[in-house]
């Protein structure tokens, strides 16, 4: 391995490849079907098409722009299609211009012109041929566009909508029926969310939907400083709360996923850290009880990585993402796979869950690239995204560094 991929630290996972993805090192989520990784790019405007067939020789072969003021920082594959979330990019604003008021912000000047300058909506290709996507549809929704979806097949897809009216994301479902012609089907959001409709709200802090992840009938969904919430999607025309949970205050929240995991009436919830760390409060993976959906319990939290002083590395320290539990890679209620930011890669041992315990972190080297034009970011490793294989393989992503295929070596 050379020595400028070295990692600063490691135990019970290896490497395997690297590619620097033509230069667009710049990765938020990544899914990996048919062993080509796509890696949608936060400041690079478009998505990477990276062949991994050979994972120690991973070969970059195509890329999606989208519109110049727009990202695309997530998307979604299964079997062969590709869901794409387009929306305005708010880094393309100085601060200031749109803290709090994201959809009142309707001056071309600013934003630029919708469908030239920015696109919002969801975007279909068609992945047989992984190595060259096929766009086939575009669904535009009013506002400024979605911001994640959930979709691992079937005929719905659940997506975070800024729309129009609203102060910020709201749950939208999708109906892919016709793949070449998705349709809203349903919207939800917390009380005191639609301006237009009238509602106000005493929320503290931002309250938008990051993502739902959906179960059976169930939505696990993540509202940033407004928590959890357990919502019944079996009628997808008008879902329904069946519980909400926020600790935001005391803990400072920034809630980003909620994963249930199959056949233990558990939820993994991670706050994404999104300060430099010593600023703001240290952020948590908790672990939740859902036995009784209408009362979940927070039971646990991932031990905080201790392999280095983070504290005095800088950056941000916490979580970012954790693996999804994918039909198409690895599925698993034992382990929680963690992109950790300043921190890496990590994986949590919670066959015991009451005492979850970390067996396997892979630290990379600090990015020797560099994308991100923001001017008050350090420049530091900041793990994003993983995917996870059956059989261990691992691919982990960074705003910056690019992408590394990793090996867990604890099954």
């Amino acid at each position: 391995m050379p020595v400028s991929l070295a990692p600063e630290s490691a135990r019970n996972i290896s490497f395997v490849g690297y590619s620097d993805m033509n230069g667009r090192g710049d990765g938020a989520q990544v899914m990996v079907n048919k062993r080509h990784a796509f890696v949608c790019n936060l400041f690079s405007a478009g998505i990477t098409v990276v062949d991994a067939t050979d994972p120690r020789s991973p070969r970059p072969t195509n890329f999606l722009p989208v519109t110049p003021r727009s990202w695309s920082m997530h998307c979604q594959t299964h079997g062969d299609l590709m869901l794409v979330a387009e929306e305005f990019n708010f880094f393309k604003l100085r601060v200031g211009e749109y803290r709090g008021k994201l959809v009142d912000l309707k001056d071309p000047g600013i934003t630029g012109v919708r469908g030239v300058d920015y696109t919002a909506g969801m975007r279909v290709y068609d992945i047989r041929d992984p190595a060259n996507p096929r766009p086939i549809a575009f669904m535009p929704i009013e506002g400024h566009g979605f911001h994640r979806l959930w979709w691992d097949g079937g005929r719905y897809a659940y997506g975070s909508a800024m729309l129009d009216g609203y102060i910020d994301h709201i749950l939208m479902v999708i109906d892919l029926a016709d793949p070449a012609k998705p349709v809203e089907a349903g919207r939800w959001w917390l009380p005191g969310m639609w301006k237009a409709g009238g509602e106000t709200s005493a929320f503290s802090g931002r309250v938008a939907l990051h993502h739902a992840i959906v179960a059976g009938d169930f939505a696990y969904a993540a509202w940033r400083n407004g928590g959890l919430t357990i919502l019944d999607v079996a009628d997808k025309s008008a879902p329904k709360l069946v519980a909400h949970r926020n600790w935001s205050p005391p803990f400072s929240g920034n809630t980003h996923t909620a994963l249930p995991l199959p056949g233990r009436d558990l939820v993994v919830v991670a706050d994404e850290a999104n300060g430099e760390v010593g600023v703001e409060q240290m952020k948590y993976v908790w672990l939740f009880d859902v036995r009784l959906k209408s009362n979940p319990v927070s039971i646990a939290t991932m031990p905080v990585p201790a392999d280095q002083d983070y504290r005095r590395k800088g950056g941000q320290f916490g979580p970012h993402n954790v693996w999804e539990n994918r039909s198409e890679g690895m599925v698993t209620s034992d382990y929680v796979f963690a992109a950790w930011q300043s921190g890496g890669l990590r994986i949590f041992d919670i066959r015991n869950a009451f005492r979850p315990e970390e067996v396997a972190y892979f630290v990379p080297p600090p990015p020797a690239l560099w994308s991100d034009y923001r001017t008050d970011i350090k420049r530091i490793l900041h793990s994003v995204d993983v995917w996870v294989e059956p059989d261990g393989l691992m691919f982990l992503t960074d705003y910056n560094a690019g992408l590394y295929i990793l090996q867990w070596d604890g099954r």
